[in-house]
């Protein structure tokens, strides 16, 4: 199925929200383009084809795609050192445009933070773009399985108490995507990378939603012409 992107307004009713974090809510394309580039080089890699397969997984899971043939326990060693790197490195992190108000609108509903980052690294992009942090996440250590794998989004639903198909995904890569769509949510793709991999609906940022609700507490997202 191609991906929808909303030309006129359409409107998604949920009872919880799911929200991925790089290129979702924050951009930090800067600081893992640096981080990649510079890991793909010192293993003979094509920087450019390694940064087609980084995005929304977890750092080992991306090595084990670049390198089928090396031992996990090199991809977990590596990515330790990765993750401190990028927990590090906050210059160019900002917030998607539109994720400041998009948040705002987001206090004290439910929603979870679903993210392939660690919980260091989480809380240094998010202070770093200026977002709230949600209460309820779903980070690295909380998973056994990176995205695509459905694991993170089920536990940010059964954190929630929220039925997955009552629960929509914000996502911005292919391995997010999939994964919300694995475990039986909608989602509403953010970003560039987003169109081409069949979210529920495409939208170029956070601008151009409106969160409401119902006297019933079921939230409303009215998704503008993008």
């Amino acid at each position: 199925m191609p991906a929808s992107t909303a030309t006129t307004p359409v409107v998604l009713t949920a009872k919880a929200l799911l929200l991925d974090m790089d290129g979702t809510i924050v951009n930090s394309d800067a600081v893992v383009e640096r981080c990649w580039r510079d890991w793909a080089v010192s293993h003979g890699l094509d920087p450019q084809e390694a940064l087609k397969v980084v995005h929304g997984r977890q750092g080992y899971a991306t090595m084990a795609v670049l390198l089928p043939d090396r031992p996990m326990e090199v991809n977990h060693a590596e990515n330790a050192v990765m993750l401190a790197r990028e927990t590090a490195d906050t210059d160019g992190v900002v917030p998607v445009a539109g994720a400041p108000a998009f948040m705002a609108a987001l206090d004290g509903l439910p929603h979870a933070l679903v993210t392939s980052a660690d919980a260091a690294l989480a809380e240094a992009r998010m202070t770093a773009a200026a977002l709230p942090m949600p209460e309820v996440r779903v980070t690295a250590e909380s998973v056994a399985a990176s995205k695509p794998d459905p694991e993170g989004f089920l536990k940010g639903a059964a954190a929630l108490g929220v039925d997955p198909a009552d629960c929509i995904v914000f996502e911005d890569s292919a391995a997010g995507i999939s994964a919300g769509r694995a475990a039986g949510m909608r989602v509403i793709g953010v970003g560039p990378r987003a169109a081409a991999h069949a979210p529920t609906v495409h939208v170029p940022d956070l601008t151009t939603l409106n969160v409401t609700t119902t006297p019933d507490g079921t939230i409303e997202i009215t998704l503008r012409g993008a």
